[in-house]
């Protein structure tokens, strides 16, 4: 193994011990005003100093051009502008990110620090309500008293260069597969784009909004199926988590169900932004069956047909 190998591999056995323990790490950053903005430093590649930004035409409103980084040609995004934020203080910082397969840089006026929070004290905007709500995907509090608005950078994104449309190609599975999907995102977004899909597939589903929701919602499904005396697999067929959630995260969220005999035999499928090796592994680390990068609505339907098909597969050789 070789001394990138062994980077690599330190780096995801850090981020395994962070994961394990229901924390993340958030890079702060200011746009100008007196607002404390969060992003998660999984989806941070580098912070930089301004360089020269080419202006092209007919772009977006919020791309303030491209640049060119290391040979590779980057869309600038002015972060204050894409949440509709009037600040004129100068933007002094690039941080470069990489989520949901895109690679952007994101203009903001300076940079503060890492922090370590606990994902338990990470709240839904809803219950801590703030300016540019569209735009968050959480809130936490710092132990000096200061709120950080966690950006919901997927949403940011496809409000500047668009969605993703669910191709017409996705059709109705077969109705021998046919079974109750379960699905945990914090991402507004995210929970239109899943809904699209399992429409379009004629699934069944049911959401929940965090990990602890979700953890919640999926104890109750198993307490009724108990109680009527039906096999859990005739309510739920799998469940599909995000990685980074409010209040209980996708990987302690997996942790939990694999470690519950009652959801044996249900497939977790990992959907997230945070598509590198090192993120992959953690979710092999913790028991998920499968992991598909956000927003590819055609690899969603195929891995989620995959994996009902598998389901349905084993129940026949089991009866057999």
């Amino acid at each position: 193994m070789g001394a990138g190998d062994n980077r690599l591999m330190d780096m995801v056995d850090e981020k395994a011990r962070l994961a394990g323990s229901n924390k993340m790490e958030l890079l702060l950053f200011s746009l100008g005003g007196n607002e404390v903005f969060g992003i998660n430093v999984f989806k941070v590649r580098e912070v930089c100093e301004t360089i020269a930004i080419t202006k092209t035409p007919n772009v977006p409103r919020g791309v303030e051009g491209i640049i060119s980084l290391r040979g590779a040609i980057l869309p600038v995004i002015d972060l204050a502008t894409a949440i509709n934020m009037q600040i004129d203080a100068p933007r002094t910082k690039l941080l470069i990110t990489e989520f949901s397969s895109h690679t952007q840089a994101f203009l903001v006026a300076d940079v503060d620090r890492i922090v370590r929070v606990d994902w338990e004290k990470v709240k839904s905007p809803q219950s801590m309500p703030t300016s540019n709500m569209t735009f968050m995907t959480a809130l936490t509090e710092l132990a000096d008293g200061k709120l950080v608005s966690i950006l919901d950078v997927e949403q940011i994104l496809a409000s500047v260069i668009g969605e993703d449309k669910v191709p017409a190609e996705i059709l109705p599975v077969d109705a021998d597969i046919k079974s109750n999907v379960f699905f945990a995102d914090d991402s507004m977004l995210a929970r239109k784009k899943i809904t699209e899909v399992l429409d379009r597939m004629g699934l069944p589903h049911q959401h929940a909004i965090n990990g602890a929701e979700a953890w919640d919602k999926l104890k109750g499904i198993a307490a009724r199926c108990d109680a009527e005396k039906i096999p859990l697999d005739l309510s739920l067929g799998m469940i599909l988590v995000d990685a980074e959630m409010p209040e209980m995260d996708g990987y302690v969220l997996t942790r939990h169900i694999k470690s519950d005999s009652r959801f044996a035999g249900i497939p977790v499928v990992m959907h997230s932004s945070l598509s590198s090796v090192a993120n992959k592994k953690l979710g092999q680390q913790v028991g998920v069956d499968a992991y598909v990068a956000k927003f590819h609505p055609t690899e969603l339907s195929t891995m989620i047909a995959a994996q009902l098909t598998h389901v349905k597969a084993r129940k026949g050789a089991n009866e057999a």
